[in-house]
């Protein structure tokens, strides 16, 4: 009888101890370092996006426009662009004009002439640019009948202002009628200038 008590006492005493609440079993030191440090890396994973969302300005690419020099002006008697002007700006170094009354010195326009007949064209001009007008300057044929013209050398400074007469060899032509021949001032470059000097003749 004593034996089946006793093993009614130990049935007992394990249901109740099985059916007690489990005591709480608190963290060990390792686990606590381990939540922690995961904690941290989730701020720091946060901390990373938030910075790689944050918008940086961009460098601009616009060139910078380079200030434009002033322009210098050029100038307005460059007829002869080998002459240097020496004299008012906007006067041109070469240039020249003539009185209608006096401009023909000899064989005034309608002089009649025989077929063949040699003659001396001369015209008085005045030099009205800034430039002198020496060695190199001189006539040359423009259009009409050349007559054979071969103009003669200016011989002489002609300077700013001055009045200069200027003759060229000519020569009828062999048929008769109206002829024409026209000639201009021309500067050692050969830039011509100037108005133009024409002879009128009737071969008869």
């Amino acid at each position: 009888m004593k034996t089946y008590a006793s093993i009614f006492l130990l049935v007992i005493t394990f249901l109740f101890s099985a059916c007690a609440p489990a005591a709480p079993v608190e963290p060990t030191q390792d686990v606590m370092a381990i939540r922690t440090s995961a904690a941290n890396t989730v701020a720091a994973e946060f901390t990373l996006t938030a910075a790689a969302f944050t918008s940086t300005p961009l460098p601009s690419t616009e060139t910078p426009t380079p200030e434009t020099p002033a322009e210098t002006p050029t100038p307005a008697f460059a007829t002869d662009p080998t002459q240097v002007a020496l004299g008012t700006p906007g006067v041109p170094c070469n240039d020249l004009s003539i009185d209608r009354a006096t401009v023909d010195v000899t064989i005034i326009d309608g002089t009649q002439m025989t077929p063949g007949q040699e003659f001396v064209k001369t015209w008085k001009i005045k030099n009205i640019g800034t430039c002198a007008w020496g060695e190199g300057y001189g006539l040359i044929y423009l259009y009409g009948e050349r007559m054979n013209g071969q103009p003669i050398p200016l011989g002489v400074v002609v300077q700013v202002g001055q009045e200069v007469e200027l003759s060229i060899n000519l020569k009828a032509p062999e048929k008769a009628g109206n002829y024409i021949s026209a000639w201009q001032m021309s500067a050692p470059s050969g830039v011509p200038f100037g108005v133009e000097l024409n002879t009128k003749i009737i071969v008869q």
